[in-house]
């Protein structure tokens, strides 16, 4: 019994000691202070210490939806978890696309390029291979993971939806630190680039509600999701975003990452309809659905928003369900038989004409 008791006890405090050297990383970012600090929590959306949702959210720990995620896993041995073979993939040049066609470049996951009007926006990019603060969790699949910062051309905005690891890698943020005009993001995320060496007049933080201008006639606005916040042990500190990019020839949904609510609908009547929306599709694990859109809700999301075109993300690169990482998609597919909305389905790297009609063929069966 008492080596029992020493082996629990070593265990723990092993535990304790790798624990607290993964939240002294650098990486792990730093909760806003000062004036970034005095403004979020003048939020209409801040309260009791802490960012909320539209809607009264149920939401686990990060540490509750991590045990729940290996045991799904452990329990259920899902076939097809990883694909079969390399993801199918092209390595575009970004310096050199079509100068006079609007196109987006989907990057893996929700990490995409953006080439409208003559000006570049890159969004939420994660490109380091994973997406969790130690290198052997959340994998990225191979050949899905083959941008670096070199690859791409002066980034004009860099947006950020919000600062899950998922969606803002440190590695790559640091790397482009000398290639981005402005960085745009929710209240308190900006937190995180001014500790990792941005210049405070680069970093631009918006509520929900807010529209900056970025040049004559064109307008950004930070919109609702529903989802949450946080790179350690305290979450909701920073607030998550989407936005709408409206340009002289564009009108564009960037969901990020939400659950369901009513806030589709409501910027689908406000905004009238969008050109293209950039939407979340992968979670199909039951206990985070409430803050993430399963298949058959990203279609309903698209309908709301009275969008033309979907482009489905969080997908395709890492597989945070553990299930058949293919199953997103599937769903998905299923789903849209009655929707009016063009499907968009590139492979990562390949540019696509926003607009313009394009066949894609359904890369993933047989992987």
């Amino acid at each position: 019994m008492n080596y029992l008791i020493f082996i629990l006890l070593t265990f723990i405090v092993v535990l304790g000691c790798a624990v607290a050297l993964v939240l002294r990383q650098r990486a792990m970012g730093r909760l806003p202070t000062g004036a970034r600090l005095a403004r979020l929590q003048a939020s209409a959306h801040y309260r009791n210490g802490a960012f909320h949702n539209l809607t009264p959210t149920p939401h686990a720990t990060h540490l509750g939806v991590g045990i729940s995620l290996a045991l799904t896993r452990f329990f259920r041995s899902a076939n097809n978890t990883q694909p079969n073979a390399p993801i199918p993939s092209v390595k575009s040049d970004l310096t050199r696309l079509e100068r006079d066609i609007n196109q987006v470049v989907w990057l893996g996951h929700s990490s995409y390029f953006l080439w409208i009007d003559n000006t570049a926006y890159l969004v939420d990019p994660v490109l380091s291979g994973c997406a969790s603060p130690v290198p052997f969790m959340m994998k990225a699949f191979a050949a899905s993971d083959m941008y670096t910062a070199k690859d791409f051309p002066f980034i004009d905005y860099l947006l950020i939806t919000h600062d899950h690891w998922d969606h803002l890698d440190h590695r790559v943020i640091s790397a482009l630190k000398g290639k981005v005009g402005r960085v745009i993001t929710g209240l308190g995320t900006g937190e995180h680039f001014a500790y990792w060496g941005y210049e405070e007049n680069r970093i631009t933080e918006m509520d929900w509600h807010e529209t900056i201008s970025l040049s004559p006639g064109v307008n950004l606005h930070a919109t609702p999701a529903r989802h949450s916040s946080g790179r350690g042990l305290q979450r909701n500190t920073s607030l998550w975003v989407s936005f709408v990019l409206e340009t002289p020839s564009n009108r564009i949904f960037l969901g990020g990452n939400s659950g369901y609510d009513t806030h589709f609908a409501t910027l689908g009547k406000r905004f009238g309809s969008f050109d293209l929306a950039i939407l979340a599709c992968g979670q199909t694990n039951p206990h985070v659905t409430p803050i993430h859109c399963t298949p058959e809700e990203t279609v309903q999301a698209a309908r709301d928003l009275r969008a033309k075109t979907l482009l489905p993300v969080h997908w395709g690169k890492f597989n945070p369900s553990g299930s058949d990482w293919r199953l997103p998609i599937q769903r998905l597919m299923k789903a849209r038989r009655y929707d009016d909305a063009h499907l968009l389905t590139p492979i990562i790297g390949e540019p696509v004409g926003i607009g313009m009609r394009q066949t894609f063929r359904s890369w993933w069966r047989g992987m």
